[in-house]
């Protein structure tokens, strides 16, 4: 999945994405499962997810801020290092049966804190490693590296990890992160210093106004987010309810899952792969347009499904529809914007996507309750259908003047 034409220091942040990517996917059922062997609360338990959903929306813009204002490289390797540090004390709080709700909330409030910073600098890292034309290949192969990662790797793993020792899976995760760490401290020195100084003389909020501003002021960037923010509302409400879709309508057997969520992790793998072709086919805003639209048709196809092969392909379909859609939208981004506002730009985009989906999912989850879930995926896709309608709509004109940029144009968004 990776490129010996994208060079030896792409290849080092893609093995640190991967390796780390690995031990996020074994932590983060390990930590619903000891907060199930702790309480049977379902409130507690939730707790425990909701404390790792607050950070980006709390602190994403914040996040952009300092990581414009550091050096990216160390920035990253510091925070992975502390990340390794607070998850090696997590595993042996639990080795001595000593890990309570209250250390789980804190650690995973924590360690989404800290990742906030992380994925800012890391978004504005990666510009300066690879050459612009060669953005939508980068970012589709992280994509892929991460799907495989975690989800054919690392989830499988967690539960088999955790029923050996409990301790076990935090104790991998802090081994990755180190080992993450020293990965991206191997980077060259020079390809991790922004093209300008970072602007660290103004107040921290006045770079988040400069951050937001140049967001709101590029024409195509602003749509896109929004159109993102729109797609996030439908794709958490069927994340939402996904299991109980699967097992309801499309009966999937419970032993069969897996495979079915299988089958989506592996239609995103090829949508990852494939996005650099699709941009440069068509150009990357034009591409948006049509990303949306097939994901239309494959939720459409998702939610008139009643078994499950023809419901998992068109989920593949979908999850390859949205993981290419992420390629496009980084890459495009990574171009567009000046280096000195990476950080910030990334972030002000992240959160403001961000911000739709716990209202996607508690309005799935009020809807579901009250009528179902079928209701639930009918909607979802009558929302991507509406987002589409607009997107072609709006994009058309900003796709003809991102045309002449530079050089190679870059093709994500």
């Amino acid at each position: 999945m990776t490129s010996s034409a994208l060079g030896r220091d792409f290849r080092l942040l893609w093995s640190a994405a991967v390796a780390s990517r690995f031990g996020d996917a074994l932590r983060t059922p390990a930590l619903a499962l000891l907060a199930a062997t702790l309480t049977r609360d379902p409130r507690v338990i939730a707790a425990v997810t909701v404390a790792a959903q607050l950070p980006p929306l709390l602190f994403g813009l914040l996040g952009g801020v300092y990581a414009d204002r550091w050096d990216r490289r160390r920035t990253m390797a510091g925070i992975d290092g502390v990340r390794a540090a607070v998850v090696a004390a997590l595993a042996v709080a639990v080795a001595v049966d000593r890990a309570g709700i209250g250390l789980l909330l804190v650690a995973a409030f924590l360690l989404a804190a800290l990742g906030t910073l992380f994925d800012s600098a890391s978004f504005a890292l990666l510009p300066a490693l690879v050459p612009p034309a060669a953005l939508p290949r980068a970012n589709g192969r992280l994509q892929a590296g991460a799907a495989v990662a975690g989800g054919f790797l690392g989830a499988p793993a967690a539960g088999v990890l955790f029923a050996a020792a409990p301790a076990l899976p935090f104790a991998l995760d802090a081994v990755t992160f180190a080992a993450a760490a020293l990965l991206v401290l191997a980077l060259a020195p020079p390809a991790a210093v922004p093209a300008r100084p970072a602007t660290g003389h103004g107040s921290v909020w006045g770079d988040i106004v400069e951050g937001v501003r140049w967001l709101r002021g590029h024409r195509t960037m602003w749509r896109v987010t929004l159109l993102a923010a729109a797609s996030n509302l439908a794709i958490s409400g069927i994340m939402a309810v996904l299991v109980l879709y699967a097992l309801d309508v499309l009966r999937v057997p419970p032993a069969g899952y897996g495979l079915f969520a299988a089958v989506a992790i592996l239609g995103g793998v090829a949508g990852a792969l494939g996005s650099d072709r699709l941009a440069a086919r068509l150009g990357t805003v034009p591409a948006l347009g049509a990303v949306l639209a097939a994901e239309t048709v494959a939720l459409t196809g998702f939610a008139l499904a009643r078994h499950p092969v023809p419901g998992g392909f068109a989920l593949a379909v979908f999850a390859a529809g949205t993981v290419v859609w992420n390629s496009l939208w980084a890459s495009y981004g990574q171009r567009q914007v000046p280096s000195r506002l990476l950080g910030r730009v990334g972030a002000a985009q992240r959160m403001i996507g961000l911000v739709t989906a716990p209202v996607g999912a508690g309005l799935a989850g009020l809807v579901a309750a009250a009528h179902g879930t079928p209701p639930v995926v009918g909607a979802a896709a009558g929302v991507f259908a509406l987002v589409t309608v607009v997107a072609w709509r709006i994009l058309r004109p900003a796709g003809k003047s991102v045309q002449p940029f530079p050089p190679s144009r870059a093709s994500v968004g």
